[in-house]
């Protein structure tokens, strides 16, 4: 309740926070009052006048603000600027200022009116004793303009020198010797106004600077190149670290000796979880680059059976790299990893390469392995699969492309449609227009999202009367007219653009879950029956989407998928007697004979009949109701607001306690269930990624950092790739508050 302390804190500590807080905020006024000044907008005292924040030499806090004279470095109470300024600087208590003030007052340019005319003769006692701008003098009675400490008294004035005749008077142009040290002595006064002298701060104690330079080095390295290594060096930053008392940051040994020490420890702590494990799946990403002549990154870790992921290497490549070379990498990591004789501890590989046949020799070489491909990649290669085979999907596109180029490329219809994307949108912008024919899916799907955006913009700049009249002319115009007010052509773009999005929603859910092999089945499932809403709410009657579905789904079918289906207890399904069985009646026939074939090639063939056995005895009699009930639990995860397994571990753990009667199945089942059907893609900036081409060295930096990034990811159990910086920028309300509570 108000008026009562919290627990936890005490009177005296409230007391200490207020002051702390009251003397913040009288420096803060302080500083904002003498910044308005230094630009011309406040007293003329505050040029001189400095805040300063006094901190405690025991607590280290803020208790008091002072002002700092800049000339001579006094200091007085805070209370009254005005007052200070008056008794130091205007009755001559500061001697610097009154010497700076005459300086000042002695150099100030004098009007032309001021001056003699040109071929008077000036007596000596009427010439001025310093000269300024344009002047008629003898050259020896002038003396130095300006100085920076307090001038002698003058000597006894030398007898005059006999007048010159007019003719003979010699003429001083500004920008000789007496001007020289009036031009430096302003210099460094703007120098001073447009800079001023920062505060000196209290250093930290060293254990507190230190902890706080470790954690500005971590967010550094762990950011992956979002953060530059020269922006370490920028004035700003420095300056902020000087003014909460930190030493200066080296960008070198910071990408030098702490890089190299962090990537030692991560390194080590990645090897030792993975040699403890008792086996392991290897996961590698970033084979498949779309382009050629970019810089890959490729990204090898170790999937644990206690659900953890440790990062094994990572490397930079150039272009797409061969079949041969991939197989090289896996082998050769798979090797480093695990020993001679227990080299069947690795029990899986999934990568995202699908059009090299590695995974499959590896395979068949290693009989105890099961090597996957990548869903993620599966499904991207399906939203190619609808742009190359669905023949409403290549027209729409063709249609849109040839509507963006007219609006982008005609001046009278694109000056229409900003117009109205101003009144829509409040901000106008060329729609992407990419050639017919193109094979960059995603700019595709940009071209499409920017014509669906500008719909309604599209159709207010045909009924304008300016468009009108070009249509009387143009019959292209006339043609993009028809199209953009037939409602059957905005019905097929949504179509279109719903299909894409649904595949792209399910990726990103994969994305984030990271799901295990027994999903597999389960996902294609999902995805044929939302395929088959989309046909039925789109009036689409055409089989030709169905057939690319089950035809990207036989290209990434994995026998493991039924196998892992049938023995991960999470799927089992409870019958008439109250018994929790394997879900059998899910599969094909064909998917039933891929679980016997997978299970017998597990194991050895000796005990091959032994592990058929076992699995008909788990076909019959599965699993006891009241631990199936504990492995199939969930909870309401908040993150995604969908219900999630509460324990994902608990599948294993009923094979290796429950089930122990299932000798053989068993050690099949604890090793396939766990499996990942995706693998995690490593991602840096591309800044990041263009340093490293410059040297191998560079290459080196870049892939230690990176490894660095990912082990802390990975540590953090944050798998998914989040971007919120568009959701930052996009939350006009959330600025708005934000700036009103400011």
């Amino acid at each position: 309740m108000a008026g009562e302390n919290s627990p936890g804190t005490t009177p005296l500590a409230e007391a200490a926070e207020a002051t702390v807080r009251a003397v913040t905020k009288r420096y803060d006024a302080l500083v904002a009052v003498r910044t308005k000044a230094l630009k011309g907008k406040g007293a003329w005292y505050w040029a001189n006048l400095e805040p300063l924040l006094v901190h405690g030499s025991d607590s280290g806090l803020p208790k008091a603000v002072k002002l700092r004279c800049s000339l001579c470095n006094a200091i007085f109470s805070a209370s009254n600027p005005s007052r200070t300024a008056s008794e130091h600087l205007k009755r001559g208590t500061c001697q610097n200022f009154s010497s700076a003030a005459a300086v000042a007052s002695s150099s100030a340019p004098r009007p032309i009116s001021s001056l003699p005319p040109y071929g008077k003769r000036t007596s000596p006692s009427s010439a001025p004793a310093r000269t300024s701008y344009l002047a008629l003098v003898d050259p020896s009675t002038a003396e130095p303009a300006f100085s920076s400490s307090p001038t002698p008294p003058p000597p006894p004035p030398p007898p005059p020198p006999p007048a010159l005749p007019a003719p003979h008077q010699r003429l001083l142009f500004s920008g000789g010797r007496e001007d020289i040290d009036a031009l430096a002595m302003l210099e460094d006064s703007v120098k001073r106004l447009k800079s001023p002298k920062a505060s000196p701060r209290p250093a930290l104690p060293k254990p507190l600077s230190d902890a706080a330079l470790s954690l500005l080095t971590d967010w550094f390295l762990e950011s992956a190149g979002a953060a530059s290594p020269s922006s370490l060096s920028h004035p700003k930053l420095q300056s902020f670290l000087h003014q909460i008392g930190l030493p200066t940051l080296s960008p070198r040994r910071i990408t030098g000796p702490i890089l190299d020490s962090r990537f030692r420890e991560a390194r080590a702590d990645s090897d030792a979880r993975a040699r403890d494990a008792v086996f392991f799946q290897l996961e590698s990403a970033g084979w498949n680059s779309d382009t050629e002549d970019t810089q890959s990154l490729i990204s090898l870790v170790v999937n644990l059976p206690n659900g953890t992921t440790a990062v094994h290497r990572v490397m930079l490549i150039s272009a797409r790299a061969p079949s041969d070379y991939a197989e090289e990498v896996l082998l050769t990591a798979m090797a480093s990893i695990t020993e001679e004789d227990t080299s069947r501890r690795c029990v899986g590989i999934v990568a995202d390469r699908f059009k090299s046949k590695a995974l499959r020799r590896i395979e068949t070489e290693h009989k105890w392995m099961v090597n996957l491909h990548c869903q993620l990649q599966g499904f991207h290669s399906l939203i190619k699969d609808f742009a190359r085979d669905l023949p409403l999907f290549r027209s729409i596109a063709a249609n849109c492309s040839r509507l963006s180029a007219f609006f982008n490329t005609h001046s009278l219809a694109r000056a229409l449609l900003h117009k109205h994307q101003l009144q829509n949108l409040n901000h106008n912008y060329l729609l992407h227009s990419p050639p017919p024919s193109s094979n960059n899916t995603d700019s595709v799907f940009a071209m499409l999202e920017d014509v669906t955006n500008s719909s309604h913009s599209l159709q207010s700049a045909i009924l304008e009367n300016e468009f009108k009249l070009l249509c009387m002319d143009d019959p292209a115009a006339r043609e993009f007219t028809e199209m953009i007010g037939n409602v059957r052509f905005w019905t097929e773009l949504e179509a279109v653009r719903s299909l894409v999005n649904l595949v792209k929603t399910m990726s990103d859910e994969m994305e984030a879950e990271r799901p295990a092999v027994g999903r597999c089945l389960p996902i294609w499932n999902e995805l044929r029956a939302k395929v088959k809403d989309w046909r039925a709410k789109f009036n689409v009657e055409e089989d030709t989407v169905d057939h690319v579905v089950e035809r990207r789904f036989k290209k990434n079918y994995h026998p493991a998928w039924s196998a892992a289906f049938i023995l991960d207890p999470l799927y089992l399904t409870k019958d008439a007697s109250g018994k929790y069985l394997p879900p059998f009646k899910y599969l094909t026939p064909d998917q039933e004979k891929d679980v016997d074939r997978l299970i017998t090639r597990l194991v050895s063939r000796e005990e091959a009949h032994i592990a058929l056995m076992e699995l008909m005895k788990w076909r019959t009699e599965g699993l006891d109701p009241l631990y199936a009930q504990a492995v199939q639990v969930k909870h309401l995860d908040p993150a995604t607001g969908k219900m999630k397994v509460a324990n994902p571990q608990s599948s294993r753990l009923v094979w290796e306690t429950c089930l122990s009667e299932f000798r053989l199945l068993g050690k099949v089942a604890v090793r396939l269930i766990f499996l990942h059907c995706t693998a995690y893609r490593v991602r840096c900036s591309t800044s990041l990624l263009r340093l490293g081409r410059r040297s191998p060295a560079a290459a080196e930096r870049v892939e230690k950092m990176v490894f660095v990034a990912t082990h802390a990811r990975f540590e953090r159990r944050s798998f998914s790739n989040e971007e919120k910086d568009p959701e930052i920028f996009g939350e006009e309300e959330d600025v708005s508050a934000e700036a009103s509570s400011v």
